[in-house]
């Protein structure tokens, strides 16, 4: 369970490895998370991703008294619980709840944190009062059937939609449309995402909170929609470095032609960019591009982006490039002529 107020202090295994300045392989072989007074997982027993409390990790690391978070009694409507508290909340099996999650209003209130799926404690209680018997209708597409709008006319349907009622919720963009509720909801974020990166484009001054509520958009459902733009401005920032480095590498040759890179908001909370290097001459057949990582290459062209954009460890094909997160172009060409030779 990640406190409230406290998911900005979230570390992953990688994380702490990153700390410590050693490689993530060679840190989980000495496990020294698992040294005596070491700050207990703030992730759930069983769950395959260990997540810990920055502050308490840093007290520890630093010789000083680990600070205590409340108490398993102690609950607050923010505190954000994982797949396994949820189902616990609701007294069901974490497999009823991979289904229970996919809910609209449940969708919208999904966090991502350190590469995992959370909830606000208070989104999973109003489910549990709401949540309505096996014998009520549902909206949407019938079950076993396909969405009734063609995928790629979505996004033009429900852009209108959300002209007619900045207010929409998912729920009524799946019955209206006859879509699966992941397709609706998935379409109404992407769209709310752009339209507020937009309005902060023209008003700088603006959080995108505040953004939202200029366009009219229910805080409640807009969640999602508004760390989605924090990523894309991040993303729409990083775009000119990026465009020049895909030149350089097309001047050294390992480009056919000089594409833009193909850029990913993955869990809507970072950014990564992929160019494919698909020229004869060129040293690896992919680089990456992670927002908190810098360069590395990829062992493939085809999908350079690991599945979750998780960073791959070094060894074989793959090499983090040294110069930071930002590296002149130059200095990435020289990077991988170094690869080559």
């Amino acid at each position: 369970m990640i406190r409230a107020g406290r998911q900005h202090l979230v570390r992953t295994l990688a994380d702490l490895a990153a700390q410590q300045g050693v490689g993530i392989d060679h840190y989980t072989r000495l496990k020294p998370y698992q040294a005596p007074g070491f700050p207990a997982p703030i992730s759930s027993e069983g769950s395959r991703t260990r997540l810990y409390d920055g502050e308490q990790v840093d007290a520890y690391l630093q010789g000083k008294p680990v600070p205590p978070l409340p108490q398993p009694e102690v609950e607050d409507d923010s505190d954000l619980l994982d797949r396994r508290e949820c189902a616990a909340l609701l007294g069901v099996s974490p497999r009823s709840w991979d289904v229970y999650k996919r809910d609209p209003a449940l969708t919208a209130a999904r966090i991502e944190a350190g590469g995992v799926e959370h909830w606000p404690r208070h989104a999973v209680k109003a489910y549990q009062a709401d949540r309505p018997g096996d014998a009520a209708p549902k909206p949407g597409r019938p079950k076993s059937t396909g969405d009734q709008v063609p995928r790629d006319q979505v996004a033009a349907r429900v852009a209108e939609l959300l002209d007619a009622d900045p207010a929409i919720s998912a729920a009524t963009v799946t019955a209206r449309l006859g879509v699966h509720r992941n397709t609706g909801q998935d379409a109404l974020t992407r769209l709310r995402a752009g339209r507020i990166a937009d309005h902060i484009a023209a008003h700088p001054t603006l959080t995108p909170a505040e953004a939202a509520a200029h366009l009219g958009y229910p805080a409640a459902q807009t969640r999602r929609a508004t760390a989605r733009a924090e990523v894309l401005l991040r993303a729409r920032q990083a775009a000119p470095y990026l465009a020049d480095v895909a030149a350089a590498l097309h001047r050294a040759g390992w480009t056919t032609e000089q594409a833009a890179p193909d850029v990913h908001l993955p869990g809507d909370d970072r950014v990564v960019a992929a160019l494919v290097l698909d020229g004869d001459q060129a040293p690896v057949p992919a680089l990456v591009w992670d927002e908190r990582y810098g360069w590395r290459t990829a062992s493939s062209r085809r999908h350079p982006i690991t599945k979750g954009a998780v960073p791959p460890s070094e060894g074989g094909s793959v090499r983090y490039l040294a110069g930071g997160i930002t590296p002149p172009p130059g200095d990435v060409v020289t990077a991988l002529t170094t690869t080559d030779a």
